[in-house]
Order: C-alpha cells, then sequence, then structure tokens
C-alpha cells in the first residue's frame, strides 16, 4: 500500500489507492469502485491541515491534475474555479480579468476546495472566511452523481458542502463571489505586547488587515497591517519595511518551516485576555519555547460548523517544531482557549469530543443529519470524521 503524509510529515496514513484523477469521469470512477468496495474517500490537495481531516486509509484522490478557471464573469463579479487550483495559481489567473477574490489566508498553498472545506481565513475585523464567498458547488456524491448546490438549489446541502471537511462529497468545481482587484500597502513593524493591546481596537480598525505575531523570546510583538491603496505596486525600500503591490501578492506570506499548529476562534472583545493568559503562561511553563503565537481577527458568518459563526472573532494560533512533542504546549493552549469559549480551526490540532463539538456548534447535530442523507453510504466519512459523530 502507498504511504502518505500531510504537509509537515506529522499526520501519516496507509491508503489502498492513491488516484490523480484529469476528468470527472475518472473521479466518478473512483467514487463509485471505492462505494462499492466499502473504501472511504479522501480529496486532497496541498494537505496543509495540521489535523487528521485529510488522512484515509481508503482512497486519497490528489487534485493536483483538477485546476484552472471554469468560467468568468467580471460584470457579476463571480468566477467558477476547479477545485484542485491551489490559491497562490488564483491569484493572478483573476487579476487577469480585473478581479480578486475578497481575502484569503496568511499562506496560500492550498487547493480552493481544501481551503474552504477546512474553514481556511484571513485577517480583518470585517472580513469573513473564504466559504462565505461560495455561491455554488458541484461534487461528486456516493452514487457517482455530480450535483450542483447553492443557496437556492438544495441549500442544505450548499450548508453542508462549502464547509465540508471532506465529508459529503468530492467537490469539482466552486464559484465564488469576488471584487475587483486591488492594491495593499504593507506595514511591517515591531512592538512591545502591553504597547500592541493599549491600542488593539485602533490598529485592528485603522487598516483593512492587521495581525501579529508574538516572539516569546524576545517577548515582542511582529506587527503586519495591510492598506487597501490606488498607489502603484512598487518595492519600497527594504528599510522603511513597506511595500505596495496587487492583493494576491501581498496578503500571503512564505511559511516553509516544518511545524504543527492549534488555533482556537475566541470572541472578539475577549481575544485580547485570551492572549494575554497564553502569554503569562508561556513565559511561565515553556520558556524555551521558539515558536510564536499569531493573533488574527474574522468576521461574523453564517456557515453551520465555521469558528466565526454569528459572533466576531480573534483567532490565535500556537505552533511547535515537527521534532518535539507538541501536546504538552497544545494541551496547555487548549485549556485556556476551553475557558474563553473558543472553537477549534478544523485543519488544526485540537483534542474536542464529538459531544464537546456539538456544544460548540449547535449546528453539528444538523450538519451530520444532512451530510448522512446525501452520503447513505459513508464513502466520505473517514476514521478520523467517524470519531466526530454526534
Amino acid at each position: 500500500m502507498p504511504n502518505w503524509s500531510n504537509w509537515s510529515g506529522r499526520q501519516t496514513a496507509s491508503p489502498m489507492r492513491i488516484i490523480e484523477p484529469a476528468s470527472v469521469d475518472e473521479m466518478i470512477q473512483a467514487v463509485t469502485a471505492a462505494t462499492e468496495h466499502g473504501l472511504a474517500v479522501r480529496g486532497i490537495g496541498a494537505t496543509h491541515s495540521h489535523s487528521r481531516v485529510a488522512a484515509t486509509d481508503g482512497v486519497i484522490v490528489n487534485l493536483d491534475a483538477w485546476n484552472g478557471l471554469v468560467n468568468v464573469d467580471p460584470d457579476g463579479r463571480t468566477a467558477t474555479v476547479r477545485s484542485g487550483t491551489r490559491i497562490y495559481e488564483l491569484g493572478p489567473m483573476l487579476a487577469d480579468h480585473g478581479l480578486a477574490i475578497r481575502n484569503q489566508g496568511d499562506i496560500d498553498r492550498q487547493s480552493i476546495a481544501g481551503a474552504i472545506s477546512t474553514g481556511t481565513h484571513g485577517t480583518g475585523a470585517s472580513l469573513q472566511n473564504l466559504s462565505s464567498s461560495v455561491t455554488g458547488l458541484r461534487l461528486i456524491t456516493s452514487d457517482g452523481n455530480e450535483i450542483t448546490c447553492s443557496p437556492t438549489v438544495e441549500p442544505d446541502l450548499f450548508q453542508v458542502a462549502r464547509h465540508s471537511l471532506g465529508g459529503v462529497g468530492l467537490i469539482t468545481e466552486v464559484e465564488l463571489a469576488l471584487r475587483s482587484a486591488y492594491r495593499l500597502h504593507e506595514r511591517l513593524w515591531s512592538e512591545a505586547p502591553e504597547d500592541v493591546f493599549g491600542r488593539i481596537g485602533e490598529l485592528t480598525a485603522s487598516t483593512r488587515h492587521f495581525e501579529f505575531f508574538w516572539i516569546p523570546q524576545r517577548d515582542r510583538c511582529a506587527c503586519k497591517s495591510l492598506a487597501e491603496t490606488d498607489a502603484a505596486p512598487s518595492d519600497l525600500a527594504a528599510t522603511r519595511n513597506e511595500r505596495v503591490g496587487w492583493s494576491h501578492d501581498i496578503i500571503s506570506s512564505t511559511r516553509n518551516e516544518l511545524h504543527t499548529e492549534m488555533e482556537y476562534s475566541v470572541p472578539a472583545d475577549r481575544g485580547p485576555d485570551c492572549f494575554n493568559e497564553l502569554r503569562e503562561m508561556v513565559r511561565r511553563d515553556f520558556p524555551d519555547l521558539q515558536w510564536p503565537l499569531e493573533y488574527r481577527t474574522v468576521a461574523s458568518d453564517d456557515l453551520w460548523i465555521s469558528a466565526a459563526r454569528d459572533r466576531e472573532t480573534v483567532t490565535i494560533s500556537a505552533h511547535q517544531d515537527i521534532s518535539l512533542d507538541d501536546r504538552p504546549l497544545f494541551e496547555a493552549c487548549e485549556a485556556i482557549f476551553r475557558s474563553y469559549d473558543g472553537r477549534p480551526h478544523w485543519g488544526k490540532v485540537h483534542y474536542q469530543s464529538a459531544s464537546e463539538l456539538a456544544a460548540l456548534h449547535p449546528r453539528w447535530a444538523q450538519w451530520w443529519q444532512v451530510r448522512d442523507r446525501h452520503d447513505p453510504t459513508n464513502t466520505f466519512v473517514t476514521t478520523d470524521l467517524a470519531s466526530l459523530r454526534p
């Protein structure tokens, strides 16, 4: 059997098959064969999730060869994209039509299907996660049919599929609501945590995007703000720690250092207190930690299992080197996150049980009911996902 691992190498599996289809027909054949043999199916892209959401010992469908734009509507500001398209590929494609996605994460290696399936987000108090921009989907269900869903066609399936954890079907196409292409002015600086939180409201409100990484060994915050601008793209002097560029060139960063990660979302008004408690804990209990805590903001949305559902949100991420045991740090962080009504990121490490997740997400049972209706054979339920069934 072939071996599989995620991006960092921390999550592994031994699938019966790994296939790389270049057509919908090949995907349908793979799904129907897996259903007949009782094997779980999981579509994958960059495998950048730190949880086991993409792992299976059944059939892995690598979507790398299934990429590109299907169609673009510049006037309606929408585009349909093949599911394996990487976000870093998507930016220039859309820019050629004068368009851009509304926001993206600080890493752009993910496939569009993987990013929406796990609730990937960027930062910005007025900006929702990427799944909130989805206006339609096509996916292959366990019976081998390719079906369409949207807010008006199979609306319950649409609610599940646009934040699916890979659990309801194999996504083939994603329709996105877009905006006109835009440029951003990036500023980078270092500041003490006390000073950052002395004006955290101003920092998150005064620019389109604000985030920081707290560096434990220096007890400093590496801050980044991005403000929309009409200035021409350029590389400003490096000593000024500023630059201007198109959104898809500016928002994301290159992060090649292998690591594992936990992220929780807490109510925005409790974010500063949660961060400060985490900071105190790390300095007291993990004085040798070399990896940062990341602080971002996300706007409320209406997705059934979103970490930002029905509340303005702050997300805080903890990181650890893959050569080290991450559990002591992450368990200590999770204890604090739980005390702040935190919800875990589906693509990152957490230790929540099915009943605990149901308490955090009131629509969790309904998500499963709709999922089960469209996948009665459980073709898209991996061992990990089954463990979370309410």
